[in-house]
């Protein structure tokens, strides 16, 4: 797909992932508008994967680090062909294997487990030193959160990868500048964050994570080392009144929001 056809699929997804949200009555809804556009990107052009054979041992890796926004790669999933879109309807209820965050022992197209987080990096850390032990030729990607980068085990898996020559490993950070409850520079401001990771011997691109046209060429980029994009995002992106703002880090929308929600949503398309 070409950006602009991306751009389409993006809002697509938002629109499913605001609604699931309304009526599960739970949910991560900022990051994953800020998410959506890399989750697109990824599984709809960049990721060699086969949705009717999902443990093909060709397909490339893409570990979701920041677990907590399930329901955006649940409803990118469902639309790539992975299991039922209908299946979203079930977010969150009984016996359904669409929690909050993802299990890949029950949902297919999940690497691994997420939700506690500085945990994925290094799992996707392990992923590319197995290629290139096995000389296998598929990429891993991982998505963590900024907040996230605040994880020590984060910095010791950066390490890792540097000193193994990781360049089948591609980091995307989602760096919306808020995380649970504040906002990254009250917290623990690891920001600017490009001069750390050269510091530790990774290529870094920097994108506006929100505008598809950046996105995809990034996220296509092969370098000599391993590879970080800093991706510049909006929390709460496609909907004005959650942009931008920590109070929508865990928040549901009222019947009034929601409709506005959707109403932009939907003159996007």
């Amino acid at each position: 797909m070409e950006p602009r056809e991306l751009e389409q699929v993006a809002r697509q997804i938002r629109l499913r992932d605001v609604q699931a949200v309304y009526e599960a009555g739970a949910g991560h809804i900022g990051g994953e508008m800020s998410a959506t556009d890399i989750l697109t990107a990824l599984f709809f052009r960049v990721l060699n994967i086969f949705p009717e054979n999902p443990k093909n041992p060709e397909r490339d890796r893409f570990v979701l680090s920041k677990g907590h926004v399930a329901l955006a790669l649940y409803v990118t999933l469902a639309k790539r062909g992975f299991f039922p879109e209908e299946e979203i309807a079930t977010f969150l209820k009984p016996l359904s294997r669409l929690n909050g965050h993802p299990n890949c022992n029950k949902v297919p197209g999940v690497e691994t487990n997420t939700g506690p987080l500085g945990h994925g990096l290094p799992v996707a850390v392990g992923m590319a030193k197995a290629a290139k032990l096995s000389g296998a030729a598929y990429r891993t990607f991982v998505l963590t959160g900024d907040g996230e980068m605040q994880e020590g085990s984060n910095w010791e898996a950066i390490m890792a990868a540097a000193q193994y020559g990781l360049d089948n490993l591609t980091l995307i950070i989602d760096h919306n500048r808020f995380q649970q409850g504040a906002a990254l520079k009250d917290t623990n401001d690891i920001a600017p964050l490009r001069p750390k990771l050269e510091a530790f011997g990774w290529d870094v691109t920097e994108i506006n994570g929100n505008a598809m046209a950046e996105v995809v060429p990034a996220l296509e980029k092969r370098t000599a080392r391993p590879h970080c994009i800093v991706a510049h995002t909006n929390k709460g992106h496609g909907i004005s009144f959650m942009q931008d703002s920590g109070d929508w880090h865990h928040k549901v929308p009222n019947k009034d929001q929601y409709e506005i929600a959707v109403k932009e949503l939907s003159e996007a398309l």
